[in-house]
């Protein structure tokens, strides 16, 4: 998920539980339905974890690679694969810029709240390597954390609303807000893009068909495809979207 594997090892019990809440059920549900897995899919999950979306979506699919580069977070999905009798997943321990695949090796990538762990132009990174494995039709969907802190009216709203949720919960509210506080103000808070940023880097990649679909509070989900190829010229080319810069 993030550049520092050691934090996420340290962090598999709190995430399973997080994982657990009906509202990620629910967001994972979304994501499944939007994936459309398909029986030949090979699908790769990015920021696996524990395998919230992996373990959902590998029945229905003939291979799923879970990429996580928390070792921790993949042995306790390996578990829960074992446990649940899914013998189709492959792990590979890997940083989501950098992705030890091959080129065009996948028809179907996924991934569920990994990317806010990383800046934007890691973001950028990680997407023009998905595009790398994602085969020309193939899918992309990505559930994240997507605002910013600002003035528009959204952001606004979510940052207000986690604030009330947070002091109805008294003192341990407070100290967690205060927590927040000096983790913006130090840099070390999550870094989350808008949907509108995240628009701009998938055409930015050469993604078609992008589209973002807002959830609960402040995740939301976008969609795309790598487009399909066509002859010209004699030759096989990627069809482009007139945004594409690259």
């Amino acid at each position: 998920m993030s550049e520092d594997p050691y934090r996420w090892d340290e962090r598999v019990e709190a995430w399973e539980e997080v994982a657990s809440s009906a509202a990620f059920l629910a967001i994972r549900d979304r994501v499944v339905e939007l994936a459309a897995p398909r029986a030949d899919d090979l699908a790769v999950d990015l920021g696996a974890g524990t395998g919230l979306l992996s373990l959902a979506i590998a029945p229905r699919v003939r291979k799923l690679t879970a990429v996580d580069i928390s070792e921790r977070m993949l042995e306790r999905l390996d578990d829960a694969a074992v446990a649940d009798g899914i013998h189709n997943i492959d792990l590979l321990g890997a940083d989501l810029r950098r992705l030890p695949l091959e080129d065009e090796s996948a028809t179907l990538v996924v991934s569920n709240y990994a990317f806010h762990h990383l800046d934007d132009s890691s973001k950028e990174l990680a997407l023009a390597e998905t595009r790398r494995i994602l085969r020309p039709g193939g899918r992309l969907v990505i559930c994240d954390m997507m605002f910013s802190l600002s003035l528009e009216p959204r952001d606004r709203r979510l940052v207000a609303e986690k604030v009330v949720a947070l002091l109805k919960r008294g003192p341990a509210g407070v100290v967690r807000i205060l927590r927040n506080a000096v983790r913006v103000l130090t840099g070390r808070w999550e870094q989350p893009a808008t949907p509108q940023t995240w628009e701009r880097m998938l055409a930015a990649r050469g993604f078609k068909d992008v589209r973002i679909e807002l959830l609960e509070q402040e995740a939301a989900v976008a969609v795309a495809t790598r487009p399909e190829l066509i002859a010209s010229a004699g030759r096989e080319r990627d069809v482009r979207a007139t945004s594409s810069g690259g």
